[in-house]
């Protein structure tokens, strides 16, 4: 089998940032202006397609070619892009080196991998290449020095042009040396045909309800206009949308040093008795505030042919476990609704009437964002079928520690929540019900549940909204001790996993736990190493270049480099018991998502998106949402005993039932 590794320059005016790679491709300016590939291991070429050159015969052969391998990093753009342009390319063929190294626990950007893996980088020659993509692949203004030209073209500049085409040239280059040394830690094909249905679903897309998105953006632009007005008049300032003035007025008004205007410390104001004047003025903060509504935005500007947003999932973003991430849109923090006339609230915003919603709903911020995931709705003569995993990650946990009681509950009445708080308080769970006192335990249980799994604390409660369940601080404490004692398998969960990542660092060798296999994997060849962790899936999740150092509890700790959450750049990180647990439970509960997205496959139905562990089907009339519940509930081959349910509702847009 032959091996074709591709790379691509392109030209188009939409912005890929704001619009994604799919819409990119769709515009009518796009063009692809250079191809530079190379076969095996054999020289680089690039093909100069801007100035009249021609793919080789023998290329576009190899690109039809099921027995070659394409390669390329990120390799669904090139892929969509090469058939946008009329190379054929079936995606069957392809293999990305951007995911393979995302399983591998490396970052995405093809200069961070480069850099991860060990290969030098010349930050010189990454500034240059960026400048020259501005300069040859986005519109560039009209101006009477340039002769009111919108593009530049490979004349206007040819010695950047060949500047350009030898970056084009030494992507392959790198391309190539990283998926050599990739080569080392199999990606699984089981992978790589998910990645192959990703790729699929996100060239395929989500239909948008294109005069509700037009209605709401005009909704919101009166709505700003209207409170901005307001503004100005309570407090007579130049600018309320300013910060620092409206901080100064604020500060003027109540007399007293108020800190910042962040949404909590705007809440805390509210809940105070403060003048008239002041709460409407923190009221129109919060309204403006909403961000939320800017998805519209994102929306308009994503979508393309047929109304379809495409590109909303990244495979493998969540590099830690596997999980897919949001894109464009971010479907993974979407509002949730809570609004009971959503067809009335729907149709007014489609029409643009901002006075309706304001006389029903009065914040009518608040109201769009209620809004949001209803405008994603299914195609024509179709429904959206919905379905989720119910508590995956309690009962993935519970299965894998051998919590006994847990998988019980589970595999009977399921009401987790008021059986934690029974086994924590030594009450009968047939007394916690509505209108028994025991009923306020079920708020313990339920926090308690959802915030303690991961060796988590007090703070983990509070992080859960323990306080804002009514819970007072110092009863924290006793709810951790009470829930640790109610779960002592899970507990041991935690110390078996630290203790088996401690001693595969001290020893070198495999530990096997609970159906987990921890290793030390590395290769002498370029000096990459790993901590692996082998999930029942067979699966891996890779923790690149681990040592051992005191933690900041001075104690002895696994350290690994990864994405900074907070700085996203490539740094080191400890990690302890339950943070393991916590990435080999929500791995598995992927790995579950995983298995129910192959078998929707089989059934040739389209997934359009999935959020967390929620599927979101474009289906035919016939398809019933206790069809697909039914099939999320069958039994895992690879995870036997572990009892799952899925819940969900068929309708003519998104929600959150």
């Amino acid at each position: 089998m032959g091996h074709l590794s591709v790379d691509i320059e392109t030209r188009s005016s939409v912005d890929i940032g704001k619009a994604g790679a799919y819409r990119y491709a769709q515009s009518r300016d796009f063009a692809v202006l250079l191809f530079a590939y190379a076969f095996d291991d054999g020289p680089v070429e690039v093909i100069d397609l801007a100035c009249g050159e021609a793919v080789p015969g023998r290329v576009l052969e190899a690109l039809r070619d099921p027995g070659t391998t394409k390669h390329a990093y990120n390799a669904a753009f090139e892929w969509y892009c090469l058939n946008r342009a009329g190379y054929t390319a079936p995606l069957e063929q392809w293999r990305c080196t951007m995911a393979h190294g995302l399983y591998c626990g490396y970052p995405a950007g093809l200069e961070a991998a480069g850099k991860a893996v060990g290969i030098p980088q010349e930050k010189q020659k990454l500034a240059v290449g960026k400048a020259l993509i501005r300069y040859f692949c986005t519109p560039c203004s009209p101006i009477k020095n340039n002769g009111g030209r919108t593009w530049n073209r490979p004349d206007h500049a040819p010695e950047k042009w060949e500047l350009f085409k030898e970056y084009c040239r030494q992507d392959v280059v790198t391309e190539r040396e990283i998926g050599r040394r990739l080569r080392l830690f199999p990606w699984p094909e089981e992978e790589v045909r998910l990645w192959h249905m990703d790729v699929r679903m996100n060239a395929y897309g989500v239909r948008v309800d294109k005069t509700l998105v037009g209605g709401a953006l005009s909704v919101d632009d009166a709505c700003r206009q209207e409170l901005t007005q307001e503004a100005e008049a309570v407090s007579s300032l130049a600018n309320p949308n300013s910060t620092s003035q409206l901080l100064q007025w604020l500060r003027e008004r109540l007399g007293e040093g108020i800190p910042d205007l962040r949404k909590e410390t705007v809440s805390r104001l509210m809940e105070r008795d403060v003048p008239e004047d002041v709460r409407r003025m923190l009221e129109i903060r919060q309204q403006l505030g909403k961000t939320s509504v800017k998805k519209y935005t994102a929306m308009e500007a994503a979508r393309g042919e047929g109304d379809r947003i495409r590109g909303l999932t990244q495979y493998y973003g969540a590099n830690r476990t596997g999980r897919w991430s949001g894109r464009l849109v971010q479907m993974q923090n979407l509002p949730r609704n809570y609004l009971g006339t959503l067809d009335i609230a729907r149709k007014l915003a489609g029409k643009g009437d901002y006075k309706g919603l304001r006389l029903l709903y009065g914040n009518v911020p608040d109201t769009l964002s209620q809004l949001i995931r209803t405008a994603f709705i299914p195609s024509e003569g179709h429904k959206f079928v919905v379905a989720d995993f119910s508590a995956i990650e309690a009962r993935v946990i519970a299965w894998l520690a051998g919590e006994q009681w847990v998988n019980e509950v589970f595999a009977t009445h399921g009401k987790i929540y008021e059986a934690t708080a029974a086994q924590m308080f030594g009450v009968p769970v047939e007394r916690i019900v509505k209108g028994n006192p025991e009923y306020a335990l079920r708020q313990k249980g339920k926090v308690a549940t959802l915030a303690l799994g991961y060796q988590g604390g007090p703070s983990a409660l509070i992080s859960q909204g323990a306080l804002d369940m009514g819970l007072a601080e110092e009863e924290l404490p006793d709810i951790v001790s009470k829930w640790r004692q109610a779960n002592p398998r899970i507990v041991d969960l935690w110390h078996q996993a630290g203790n088996a990542a401690l001693a595969v660092m001290e020893t070198a060798q495999p530990q096997a736990i609970k159906g987990l296999l921890f290793a030390l994997e590395g290769d002498l060849i370029y000096g990459q190493s790993f901590l692996t962790i082998r999930l029942p899936s067979g699966r891996k999740l890779f923790y690149p270049r681990p040592f051992l150092n005191e933690n900041q509890f001075g104690k002895p700790a696994v350290h690994y480099y990864t994405i900074g959450q907070q700085s996203k750049r490539w740094e080191i990180v400890s990690t302890y018991g339950g943070k393991l647990v916590e990435n080999i439970v929500q791995a598995i509960a992927r790995d579950c998502l995983a298995e129910t997205l192959r078998r929707i496959d089989a059934l040739s139905l389209q997934v359009v998106f999935h959020v967390h562990d929620e599927v979101v089907i474009d289906a035919p009339l016939d398809v019933t949402v206790d069809s697909i519940c039914a099939l999320m509930a069958e039994p895992i081959p690879w995870a036997p005993g572990l009892i799952l349910k899925g819940a969900g509702f068929e309708g003519d847009y998104y929600k959150k039932d």
